[in-house]
């Protein structure tokens, strides 16, 4: 890799007095300062690489302008200074393809593909540390690896999502100079703060990022695996269970059995979308951590469904609990500075009822789902991405669950301390339906030859074999 160049970009427009000091929310002031990672594999835009940075570097000054907090620094737990003083923007040239990194994606590859290694790294106390950095990574077939880092105290990976997509829609515009009618074809962001504002609750500690020495696995469940998944476990309680409910439940079962652990000592932690859940349900362009968390206690099970129906009872509970006292007309200001004390506290050994040490250990299982997030959307004029993917996290037994390209699969990325992955990926039950670490590509290749075998029509036949030409093409790009 060669670093081509380093620059930081400011917004466009200046941001206008009144709107200096950006308020957080009373979800963003207890979350830690870490930063998120998100990494999009394009084919060649078909232009020359100055042009392309050229004009990436233009439209991020532009929608930083919607944006504008990104470009600000942190002034303390619970605003940000909104001063414009830019983005981290870097550029890279690679000698490989972009194939050599879609055959065979490993920690050692994609690692160089992120901004000063920030992945899952806390942001710098220093003043003119970046809310969020970008690398541009150029391959040698024209290829591109673009990664952005975004510190999550100032939102989660939807609010991320959006910011790329709207970077990308200006982006892709012909013209960059009419810049003013462009910008008025996004919607505004709509602040945290405006839907969950601090008032006048206390001021928590943010919650500690927990770091442990863990290796990282992708695992790949296609459509029709998890289809196969479904109809095992759907009962007449659970009819029809989500991908993401049969696939988390799998992967937290399976964990559970593969490291000997038992229910008494063990808890499941996911979560929950908040936009989605309130009523009415908040703006989609929202800006912040408007996620909370679901707890599914020693939830256990010799079988898997009655595990997705635990989950399933406790998502409903929680939308009538937590969704509510939020925000709107039930809003409980007590409830919810009991919720962020507790959230900001140190997790206590639960009780087992002996002195027996092992009872007093507590192991959790924290699950984020980034699936239905418009990543694979992000087209900034050279099409769609080919990959989407995120990197290893420090936090051991995580997990991140995101669509697969085709849209009808998910990828897990898990996270486990190296002895106990070493169990875990040859689960024989978890292997079933999961493949470990795949070439990109492989998902789109069978669910075209699924489709060749259950629909014999033309359409169809036509439909798969553009699916796996353009397999073909970029895997030889």
């Amino acid at each position: 890799m060669e670093f081509i160049s380093r620059e930081t970009i400011k917004p466009s427009n200046p941001t206008p007095p009144h709107l200096r000091i950006h308020p957080l929310s009373f979800i963003d002031h207890i979350v830690f300062r870490n930063y998120i990672p998100l990494l999009f594999f394009y084919n060649s835009p078909n232009h020359e690489q100055a042009s392309t940075i050229s004009k990436l570097k233009k439209s991020l000054s532009q929608v930083l302008s919607r944006y504008y907090p990104f470009a600000g620094k942190l002034r303390d737990q619970v605003s940000i200074d909104c001063n414009d003083q830019g983005v981290s923007f870097l550029v890279t040239r690679l000698r490989c393809n972009l194939s050599t990194i879609l055959q065979n994606p490993t920690e050692e590859s994609l690692n160089p593909l992120f901004p000063d290694e920030l992945q899952w790294k806390p942001m710098s106390s220093s003043s003119s540390s970046s809310i969020i950095a970008i690398q541009i990574n150029c391959f040698a077939c024209g290829g591109i690896a673009m990664s952005v880092c975004m510190c999550h105290k100032v939102g989660d990976a939807a609010t991320l999502s959006n910011f790329i997509n709207d970077w990308a829609t200006l982006n892709r515009q012909k013209e960059l100079e009419q810049e003013t009618a462009e910008l008025l074809l996004l919607p505004f962001p709509v602040p945290g703060a405006s839907l969950f504002p601090q008032e006048n609750l206390p001021v928590f500690p943010e919650v500690l990022f927990v770091e442990n020495d863990t290796v990282c696995r992708r695992f790949v469940f296609e459509a029709s695996k998890i289809d196969s998944l479904k109809s095992t476990v759907s009962s007449h309680n659970v009819p029809n269970p989500t991908r993401v409910e049969v696939v988390s439940a799998l992967i937290y079962n399976r964990a559970v059995s593969a490291l000997g652990l038992i229910s008494k000592t063990t808890s499941f932690r996911t979560a929950v979308n908040l936009r989605t859940r309130t009523v009415p349900p908040l703006p989609e362009k929202s800006v912040g951590n408007l996620v909370w968390f679901l707890f599914v206690l020693s939830p256990w099970e010799t079988e898997l469904h009655e595990l997705v129906l635990k989950m399933k009872q406790g998502l409903t509970e929680f939308c009538e609990t937590y969704a509510k006292k939020f925000g709107g007309e039930d809003k409980d200001m007590s409830f919810i500075s009991e919720c962020l004390k507790q959230a900001a506290s140190v997790p206590e050994p639960q009780p087992g009822g002996s002195d027996d040490e092992e009872s007093q250990i507590v192991t959790m299982f924290c699950c984020a789902s980034w699936c239905r997030f418009p990543m694979y959307e992000a087209d900034f004029g050279w099409g769609k991405p080919v990959w989407f993917t995120t990197s290893k996290c420090p936090v051991k037994n995580s997990i991140v669950l995101m669509d697969t390209r085709d849209g009808g699969g998910i990828e897990a990325i898990v996270n486990m301390e190296e002895q106990d992955m070493a169990r875990f990926e040859r689960d024989v039950e978890l292997l079933k339906y999961a493949s470990l670490n795949p070439a990109v590509g492989h998902v789109e290749i069978v669910a075209a030859r699924d489709s060749i075998d259950k629909n014999k029509d033309s359409n169809a036949l036509v439909f798969a074999w553009g699916c796996i030409a353009q397999c073909n093409v970029y895997m030889n790009n």
